[in-house]
């Protein structure tokens, strides 16, 4: 459960609530990397990956509707609806750049985000990503649903607690609680009614990352996105929980940095 921090550096071309972009240190990107945060967070899981990438890595940090400059608006209803509504973006944004090489990154929620959204430009502009990198979760068609977003508040905050703390404390904040428990409820419902069963394969190769003692993630897990790219396939697992990849953010890029 990630909240609050600062914004990104926009970069040229068009504005857009969905993505914060941090431009390349080179300013001629040779590729832009979309990440795609988790249930209840926000762009600003991001953050600090821009001072770690290779200097011509240009980064777009998504922010889902529903949060912290987005609070207003309610929270994508589907998977379909929020992998659309990126794309379009994503093309409102890039323009003509869109045909540049892009990579996609997403944890948790956002694996599915990216698995949907590397289907959805090759299909509508014959796009394939780079790589899709897919954090914390398993591939679509494993997925088991769920009833976690009907939970009572209490019970959903500590459920989401079971898989790792991250920044969790703001949530014990009568005052912030509010504010951000329907975009963690929204996005729980969204992914937990995300159930194909025949996802098809990606294009673009498949790297699978996660944490060694991710109670929602087990290696099998990554292993299953072995069957969703025609392309290559390749895991790798650090220490920690759900949210390895915060403590771990030096190393996952180094890991990643090798591949873009």
């Amino acid at each position: 459960m990630g909240v609050a921090g600062a914004g990104g550096v926009a970069g040229t071309g068009v504005r857009s609530r969905w993505f914060r972009r941090y431009p390349a240190a080179d300013r001629t990107a040779r590729l832009r990397l979309v990440g795609f945060p988790h249930a209840g967070g926000t762009a600003t899981l991001f953050h600090g990956w821009a001072a770690l990438l290779p200097g011509d890595v240009e980064l777009l940090a998504t922010q889902y509707p529903g949060r912290q400059e987005r609070l207003a608006e309610p929270c994508a209803e589907s998977m379909a609806e929020l992998a659309d509504r990126v794309t379009d973006a994503l093309e409102d944004v890039l323009g003509d750049e869109l045909a540049s090489p892009l990579a996609l990154f997403g944890h948790s929620l956002g694996s599915a985000v990216a698995y949907e959204v590397a289907r959805r430009l090759d299909e509508r502009y014959g796009i394939v990503p780079e790589r899709v990198v897919v954090s914390g979760r398993g591939a679509p068609h494993t997925e088991r649903g769920g009833t976690l977003h009907l939970l009572d508040d209490d019970a959903l905050v500590a459920s989401a607690r079971g898989l790792g703390d991250l920044g969790s404390a703001v949530y014990d904040d009568p005052d912030m609680r509010p504010l951000l428990l329907p975009s963690l409820r929204g996005d729980f419902r969204l992914i937990e009614s995300y159930r194909p069963t025949e996802p098809a394969p990606l294009r673009a190769p498949i790297t699978a990352v996660g944490g060694a003692d991710d109670p929602g993630c087990s290696r099998a897990d990554l292993l299953s996105w072995r069957t969703l790219t025609t392309s290559a396939y390749e895991h790798r697992v650090f220490p920690g929980d759900h949210f390895y990849l915060v403590p771990n953010e030096a190393r996952l890029l180094s890991y990643l940095n090798r591949r873009w």
